[in-house]
């Protein structure tokens, strides 16, 4: 194998322009990290800079006549949809050729009827909904009645919120799957998330004991890298993205800067395989609550972690930097964006400063990774780019 270890971050949400289709999800004008550089008068990211950033994109404040010590470009994705699951399953190699359902007006009564029976209770909210909104609204209630929250949102999720100490987690976990059953055919969502969340009176928190049931959508690289006995460590909701399918090893994260630690933490320990880890904070806290200064904080609270973790990289490690898709905060409306998705990789023996163009699948990193592992691709999904990038030796 080419490199022992691959580090692959997904920054949530970090689109970097209009999709070629971006027409056909209304999201003419969407450019995530380049709108956010412009909202808040430039964008200072120097180590993003150095990798590359900036020649992927016009950036206000990015630099983009330098030789970068990375490799660049950006992926468009196959899929149909744009959110959490069409981006991660596409890019380890499955591509989803129908959008999966979605419920603006929330979920039909003959579902919610057959869910309340099965759970031998009543339901309230039914509608897409901010999490940490509607415990605010409806918390207060499922306290006096012990009723779950069901809410939904933009991505094609069934949500079930409760408070620890009216509904034990077990008890929640449970509903989830009673929901994962139901939730078939044409209603067979992407997750159902429990979202278990403490506090009284009106102030609420939600609690690191969230759980995502995933549909699954067939063999990835990574059951092909599993099956060869290679780690593969979910660091976030990687884990449950894939409902474990090929995830051997896995450590939760509370936020971004946890997510980084615990990032250098398994790169300390991964002796050979992949370190896969969703930072999620850009989307969850800033994109979906139109926060383009949150978001350009965020992305710099990132760049400043990043030499931690390059200084981590051994000879025979690659990173890999990308996205999932795109969310806006500056355009109308609070939904993901059908966006390309930034792509940076870097290793110390690696070539630097290669423009690896406009790819067109984000199947591409589950082809890369299967060539640099030695493992079957599952499908014909993706090119790689491994012969681009290295390694120099």
């Amino acid at each position: 194998m080419a490199f022992k270890r691959v580090v692959f971050i997904v920054l949530d949400s970090c689109g970097i322009g209009e999709s070629h289709d971006a027409a056909e999800y209304g999201d003419q004008g969407s450019n995530t990290i380049a709108n956010i550089a412009k909202a808040v008068g430039g964008l200072r990211v120097p180590n993003l800079e150095k990798l590359g950033l900036g020649k992927i994109h016009n950036i206000e404040g990015v630099a983009n006549d330098i030789d970068a010590i990375g490799s660049y470009g950006r992926m468009a994705e196959q899929s149909a949809g744009k959110d959490t699951t069409n981006g991660h399953w596409e890019m380890m190699g499955v591509k989803l050729d129908k959008p999966l359902p979605v419920y603006p007006e929330g979920f039909p009564r003959d579902l919610m009827d057959a869910f309340e029976a099965r759970i031998g209770r009543e339901t309230i909210g039914n509608k897409p909904a901010s999490g940490t909104e509607i415990i605010k609204e409806l918390g207060d209630e499922h306290v006096r009645t012990g009723y779950p929250i069901i809410y939904t949102s933009a991505d094609s999720v069934f949500q079930i919120a409760a408070h620890e100490e009216v509904i034990p987690l077990e008890e929640l976990y449970n509903m989830c799957k009673i929901a994962r059953e139901l939730l078939v055919g044409e209603h067979a969502v992407g997750r159902v998330i429990a979202r278990p969340f403490i506090g009284a009176n009106g102030d609420y928190k939600r609690t690191t004991n969230r759980h995502d049931y995933s549909r699954d959508f067939g063999r990835t690289v990574l059951n092909e890298m599993d099956e060869k006995g290679l780690t593969v460590m979910g660091i976030g909701k990687i884990y449950d993205i894939y409902g474990g399918s090929g995830v051997n090893d896995k450590v939760g994260t509370e936020g971004n800067m946890d997510g980084v630690d615990k990032i250098i933490e398994q790169m300390g320990t991964v002796e050979k395989g992949l370190i896969f880890a969703n930072l999620v904070d850009f989307d969850a806290l800033y994109g979906h609550r139109n926060d383009p200064e949150g978001f350009a904080q965020s992305i710099r609270d990132f760049d400043a972690r990043l030499p931690e973790i390059l200084d981590a990289l051994r000879e025979d490690d690659l990173l890999i930097l990308s996205a999932d898709h795109g969310c806006d905060p500056t355009t109308p409306g609070t939904d993901h964006s059908r966006e390309y998705v930034p792509l940076l990789v870097y290793g110390k023996n690696a070539k630097g400063n290669v423009d690896l163009g406009t790819r067109d699948t984000f199947a591409d990193i589950g082809a890369t990774l299967s060539e640099n592992f030695g493992v079957n691709a599952p499908t014909t999904l993706g090119t790689s780019f491994l012969k681009e990038i290295g390694p120099n030796a």
